[in-house]
């Protein structure tokens, strides 16, 4: 270990201690401050300093690196859960498994139609389902969790301004290239933490869906749940839906009127890759 003294006084030498003493860090920095005549008092101050700084420091690097993202996890992990086995009558419509959507082919890492979330996310999303039922609603669900590598097909779509074959569908006006400054697309995504998960209502009977206003994935202002320009009866569905996942435990996006993450995740600093299948 670097001896304190010399990193709070740079110049003075380390004092030899005799055989078998034991010196602790303030009494050296006094033996190093009487033997070059300086005052003791300060220089224990100094050195007392000096090591507060080095626990702060070590406490602030340790804080940073615990909140950084860990690297993506290639295996399902047992609490990762298929939600329709917990949630009753939910319906599923895994978008990018398929050619509808924004990009207007298959994404990355979906191979089958399966809505897997944290077990924590599901339960929760079944108290949703149940609190719906008597209303004759039922849940559908556009995405859940979404691996890495899906997150980077998006990406890779995005800047790749030429392709543009799903524009007039969903981002008529809305620039390509401004994408990624509009937060429609990002280089990391809530879903591949397994808590988030894409969804609208739908009646049960007949599975039709409630106006929303927008269609799921619709890159404009007017997916906003806030926005006033859907008609009455989409921004009360809207309210219907978000109040329906707040009470649940789950929080809406500010963009998007389909988007919710569960508040106390289990995951919020992992990502994960593992396919849909």
């Amino acid at each position: 270990m670097r001896d304190v003294c010399r990193i709070a006084a740079p110049g003075f030498a380390v004092v030899p201690a005799k055989a078998g003493t034991q010196y602790s860090q303030d009494h050296r920095c006094v033996l190093h401050a009487r033997l070059r005549g300086h005052d003791t008092a300060v220089r224990r101050k100094q050195c007392y300093d000096t090591r507060s700084l080095i626990r702060t420091l070590a406490a602030a690097v340790l804080m940073v690196s615990s909140s950084l993202p860990t690297s993506a996890q290639t295996t399902r992990p047992p609490t990762f859960v298929d939600a329709s086995t917990l949630v009753p009558n939910l319906v599923i419509d895994m978008r990018y498994l398929g050619s509808d959507n924004f990009v207007g082919k298959p994404i990355d890492g979906y191979e089958k139609p399966v809505c897997y979330l944290t077990r924590e996310a599901a339960t929760a999303l079944a108290d949703v389902a149940r609190d719906l039922a008597p209303q004759g609603l039922a849940v559908k669900a556009f995405d859940c969790y979404r691996p890495v590598r899906a997150v980077a097909h998006f990406a890779r779509w995005a800047r790749d301004l030429r392709d543009e074959a799903r524009k007039a569908d969903y981002y008529p006006q809305v620039e390509k290239r401004n994408l990624f400054r509009d937060g429609y697309i990002a280089a990391r995504s809530g879903h591949s933490r397994g808590s988030t998960l894409d969804m609208t209502l739908v009646r049960r009977d007949g599975g039709k869906e409630l106006d929303m206003g927008t269609p799921f994935d619709f890159f404009s202002s007017r997916s906003a749940p806030s926005d006033k320009t859907v008609s009455a009866e989409a921004q009360s569905n809207r309210r219907l839906l978000a109040d329906a996942m707040r009470r649940r435990g789950f929080m809406p996006y500010s963009k998007e009127w389909w988007h919710f993450t569960l508040r106390n995740e289990p995951f919020p600093n992992t990502f994960f890759d593992f396919p849909v299948r």
